[in-house]
C-alpha cells in the first residue's frame, strides 16, 4: 500500500465518506460498484472516485467495477478503524454530555474512557457510565491509563491552557470543539470542530433559496 503521508488532506477529508458509503452498500447486500454508481450515490464525480482511489493503489477493475467488502477493508485500514483510541472528555457541559452519550464513537473504535471538569457540581456525577472526575486527578489517571486522544469542550477564555496541560501530558491528539482554532507546534495533532460555522452555512443557503424564490 501507498505510504499514506504523501496523500493529500483533501483525499483523506473524503475517505469517511467512502467509508460510510461502502459500509451502507454492506448492508443491502450489494458485493460490486462502478465509480459511476458510486458518483451518483454520493454526488462526486466519477473520476474524482476514480482518481481518489488511485491514491492507495486503485482497487477497480475496468469493466467490473469495484468489489465493495474489499474497498471498505482497504479503507478502514488507510483509516485505521481497525485500532482502538482512548479517549477523554475535558468539559463536562453540554456539548461534553453529549460527545459521552454518542452511541457511534466506540462503534468507529473510539472508546471514551474518562472524563474530567473544574466545576465542583459537575465533578462525582455519571454521563453515560462514566464518573466525572476533577482535572486535578488528570496527571494522576494518565500515569495509569493510556490516553490517544483529549475531546475538549472548556470555554474559549480556557483553551489554551487546557490544551497545553493535556499535551505536557503526552496526549498526541486533540479534537477542539471551543470557538478558537488551536494552533499547537509541539507535534500534536489538532482537529478543529466547528458546529456553529456549519449550522452559519445552512442558514445562508436557507436566506438564498428565501431570496430566489421570492424573486
Amino acid at each position: 500500500m501507498v505510504e499514506e503521508k504523501k496523500i493529500s488532506m483533501a483525499v483523506i477529508r473524503r475517505l469517511p465518506r467512502y467509508f460510510r458509503y461502502l459500509s451502507d452498500l454492506i448492508k443491502l447486500d450489494i458485493k460490486r460498484i462502478s465509480s459511476k454508481e458510486l458518483s451518483e450515490r454520493m454526488h462526486i464525480t466519477a473520476s474524482q472516485i476514480r482518481q481518489d482511489l488511485n491514491c492507495f493503489g486503485g482497487f477497480g477493475q475496468q469493466g467490473y467495477g469495484y468489489n465493495v467488502e474489499y474497498l471498505y477493508d482497504e479503507i478502514s485500514k488507510i483509516l485505521g478503524t481497525n485500532k482502538r483510541f482512548s479517549c477523554i472528555i475535558v468539559g463536562a457541559g453540554n456539548m461534553g454530555n453529549a460527545l459521552a452519550n454518542y452511541e457511534n464513537f466506540a462503534r468507529r473504535g473510539f472508546d471514551i474512557i474518562a472524563i474530567f471538569d473544574v466545576k465542583k457540581e459537575k465533578v462525582g456525577t455519571v454521563i453515560n457510565n462514566i464518573k466525572v472526575m476533577h482535572m486535578d486527578i488528570l496527571p494522576e489517571f494518565i500515569k495509569t491509563h493510556h490516553v490517544d486522544i483529549a475531546m475538549l469542550t472548556v470555554p474559549n477564555n480556557k483553551i489554551n491552557e487546557v490544551a497545553t496541560q493535556v499535551t505536557e501530558l503526552g496526549i498526541k491528539g486533540i479534537w477542539n470543539f471551543s470557538p478558537t482554532d488551536l494552533r499547537l507546534d509541539n507535534g500534536t495533532i489538532v482537529e478543529n470542530v466547528h458546529l456553529s460555522d456549519s449550522l452559519m452555512v445552512l442558514g445562508y443557503r436557507l436566506k438564498e433559496s428565501r431570496e430566489n424564490h421570492n424573486h
